[in-house]
């Protein structure tokens, strides 16, 4: 027979809920205010039935929200009331299949502190065990085959559980109640290390890698989303035959300290930028170097730069290994190529790289390249969205139906979007080998069976070129699924305006600066400012067009993308001149005819370019062996302070076939003129950025004017930059502008397949209401 006033209720829940200690933490929570009940996975949400008095219910519903643990997020909420059936007691149920519905995945996680004290307490079971974790921290994406999030549906599977590891896993008051990657030396995971005939194992392996290490050696080692190749930052030797062996060119390393206090020796650090590289996703965040930082770490390790690459220990394997100075710590694959994920693979692939190999036994699902960031005024400005974030949904301004969006062909990802939500792959690569597009098509799989999002769109750039397109094309067809092609920088656009949530009928204006990117007039656009909405967009204003070399060998070469840009503003090939006395003579007198007759020109409006040139025409950077190289350095040597009174470089406005041009023109002589005053390259470069500011400024008040529109957003490459983000920033808000920019996707190619997403539906919508 039922009590008087029991009552039931069912709470269905979506958002980052499985796989983060949520179930254990609802069991809690209904014992404690007396509930029964039972809580369940099923494949897109967790489901709760508590049974009890009304008053123990709502205080059930509140503590739900507000007392969530530290990685669980509720996307939704549904509520049903249900007849009681005299359930007292209150258990998690096994999980369940259920269909139509949605979870978000939760990212890996650092080590937690409860754990850090057990991997360094001799009397803890897991005293230097290099897997443990708990339901706070750990793998997650990385192991994750399917949902629901069980361990049978994770790489976990191959490793059953001992009796100790199950009564913690089984016990509700344990930190490891359903933490389903848990482990211990009896049951879980191996690693040795393995050279040639070495073979050590567990405990023994991991100093073994360490005296590699230090004796100068290289080795590669398995992480929780793929290899890295690490050696000692500090031995210059060591540090430039790894950049020799990946063949990666002037590219700058990563480096992993041991600790915060270790961070501080090295690099500047205020109090945000302290708590993202001590945060749970613990990127790789770009920091100011400190002066006679050479001392610890080599000058091989970013040549040409004013920061590092910077990241603390996520791993308990990491926090084995890196124990004194800093490591390189650098993705596990030659330039170019996929980042190595098994075993096997890394034998092969890793071999002619790494002197030793420190390897383990549990295996990579999906690989997932470390994340980077910089600070800007508080906040994170990601440059590389990946481990740490994805598949972390963002949430989008408007309803989308199933899409799938393939980015572009630099710093690829991709994005899987339903409902409001769109969950953006991790950091692919270049998309320029048919390696990269295998593991670009193994990522889409993956996430399209996670999510069960079957597109009924397919999003692409408009380059006929690109890898990504050519792939997604194919796709699409055998599934009778349309396709819908996105501009570049519409693209750029779109992805800006949808982190921020700006709705759908509200029209803004967007200063998008890159390097390349297919132009609708068949230019080569970088220099863009475009002015609407998701669909209805029209480019407003662009940076003159010049014509440049085109091909891949050209725009590497600063020096002849200087001369080409002063060819085009009818100035003279001076013998003084850096970036002419750069060019062989022999080379002159044949880039002379190929300018005089456009012998592989193109025109294009590039602002990337335009830093390129200047770089050049300034003596700072004459060829760039990776993509921006120039344009970095520009900004790393742009290191002084401009006075108030202080003149400026000026772009000219005009109005050229109907849009509003920035004619560099006049930047350029005023560079070559205090280049022949031997004025600073510092100077130069701080009145460079000066000038592209206020250009934006000048386009950005002339567009409200004849538009009304006051929002700006800020995207592209370029504005990776912090310098000119910064300054450009201060200019617009003065000026009565609401200034957006990226905080959740790249302001570079990583977040194109966001602005694909918002931009391929709103099109595709527009048109069947014409």
């Amino acid at each position: 027979m039922l009590a008087v006033g029991m009552r039931r209720r069912r709470f269905t829940v979506q958002g980052v809920v499985q796989g983060v200690g949520f179930r254990p933490f609802v069991a809690g929570l209904a014992r404690r205010v007396g509930l029964g009940g039972y809580v369940r996975n099923d494949s897109g949400a967790v489901v709760i039935e508590v049974e009890g008095p009304l008053g123990g219910i709502e205080t059930f519903a509140h503590g739900l929200t507000a007392e969530l643990p530290p990685l669980a997020a509720i996307d939704s909420m549904t509520i049903v009331e249900l007849d009681a059936i005299g359930e007292a007691t209150f258990h998690i149920d096994s999980s369940s299949s259920g269909a139509g519905r949605r979870t978000s995945v939760p990212p890996d996680v650092a080590t937690c502190a409860a754990c850090l004290r057990e991997l360094s307490d001799p009397l803890d079971r897991r005293f230097r065990y290099p897997f443990l974790n708990c339901t706070h921290c750990g793998p997650r994406f990385t192991i994750i085959e399917s949902l629901p999030y069980d361990r049978a549906t994770t790489t976990m599977r191959h490793f059953p559980m001992c009796d100790a590891c199950r009564r913690e896993y089984e016990d509700p008051e344990n930190r490891r109640y359903h933490a389903e990657p848990t482990a211990c030396p009896i049951c879980g995971p191996r690693v040795w290390f393995e050279a040639g005939d070495i073979r050590t194992d567990d405990d023994a392996a991991i100093r073994q890698a360490r005296m590699w290490i230090a004796d100068g050696r290289i080795v590669a080692v398995k992480g929780i989303g793929g290899f890295h190749l690490a050696c000692d930052a500090g031995n210059d030797r060591a540090v430039a035959e790894l950049r020799r062996r990946k063949g990666r060119g002037d590219k700058p390393f990563a480096l992993m300290a041991p600790t915060l206090d270790a961070a501080r020796a090295l690099c500047h650090l205020d109090a945000e930028e302290a708590t993202q590289v001590q945060g749970r996703a613990r990127p790789i965040v770009l920091l100011r170097r400190l002066d006679g930082v050479d001392l610890a770490v080599s000058h091989h390790v970013a040549p040409g730069q004013d920061h590092l690459g910077l990241m603390l220990p996520y791993s308990p394997l990491h926090h084995l290994l890196v124990t004194d100075g800093p490591l390189v710590l650098t993705s596990g694959n030659r330039s170019d190529e996929p980042i190595a994920r098994d075993n096997d693979e890394a034998r092969e692939r890793l071999a002619a790289l790494a002197d030793g190999f420190l390897l383990h036994d549990r295996e990579i699902h999906a690989v997932c390249d470390d994340s980077v960031i910089r600070v800007f005024r508080g906040a994170p400005l990601p440059i590389r969205r990946s481990r740490g974030f994805a598949p972390f949904p963002v949430h989008l301004p408007f309803e989308v139906p199933p899409v799938l969006a393939v980015g572009g062909e630099l710093k690829a990802t991709f994005c899987l979007a339903a409902g409001h939500d769109a969950y953006l792959s991790q950091h692919i690569g270049d998309m320029e080998t048919v390696d990269t597009l295998a593991a670009f098509e193994r990522a889409a799989d993956h996430l399209i069976g996670l999510f069960a999002i079957q597109p009924s769109l397919v999003a692409i750039d408009r380059h006929p070129g690109y890898l990504s397109s050519q792939w997604a094309i194919a796709w699409a067809r055998e599934r009778g699924v349309p396709v819908v092609p996105v501009q570049h920088h519409h693209a750029h656009h779109g992805a800006i305006m949808a982190e921020h949530l700006i709705d759908p009928r509200t029209s803004a204006i967007s200063v998008v600066f890159d390097g390349t990117g297919y132009g609708l007039d068949g230019t080569v656009w970088g220099g863009e400012v475009l002015v609407g909405g998701y669909a209805s967009l029209r480019r407003v204003a662009r940076l003159a067009v010049a014509p440049l070399p085109g091909s891949d060998v050209d725009i590497r070469c600063g020096y002849r993308l200087a001369l080409a840009h002063l060819t085009a503003a009818g100035i003279p090939w001076s013998e003084d001149l850096p970036a002419v006395q750069a060019c062989p003579p022999s080379e002159r007198a044949i880039l002379a005819r190929r300018f005089d007759r456009g012998i592989g020109m193109v025109g294009s409006s590039s602002m990337g370019r335009l830093f390129d040139a200047v770089a050049s025409l300034a003596g700072v950077r004459h060829d760039s062996a990776y993509e921006a190289q120039a344009a970095i350095e520009l900004e790393a040597v742009a290191d002084v302070v401009l006075g108030d009174d202080e003149r400026s470089y000026e772009f000219r406005i005009v109005e050229r076939d109907g849009l509003i041009e920035l004619d560099p023109a006049p930047v350029l002589a005023e560079v070559v003129s205090d280049v022949r005053a031997g004025v600073a390259a510092a100077r130069i470069a701080a009145r460079f950025h000066e000038a592209v500011a206020q250009g934006s400024l000048e386009v950005a008040r002339l567009v409200r004017a004849a538009t009304g529109d006051t929002i700006v957003g800020l995207s592209g490459g370029v504005f990776q930059n912090v310098r000119l983000l910064g300054r450009t920033v201060d200019l617009l808000d003065a000026h009565g502008f609401r200034v957006l920019t990226h905080r959740l996707v790249p302001p570079n190619d990583g977040g194109l397949a966001l602005g694909q997403v918002v931009c391929a539906v709103r099109t595709q919508m527009e048109a069947h209401l014409r």
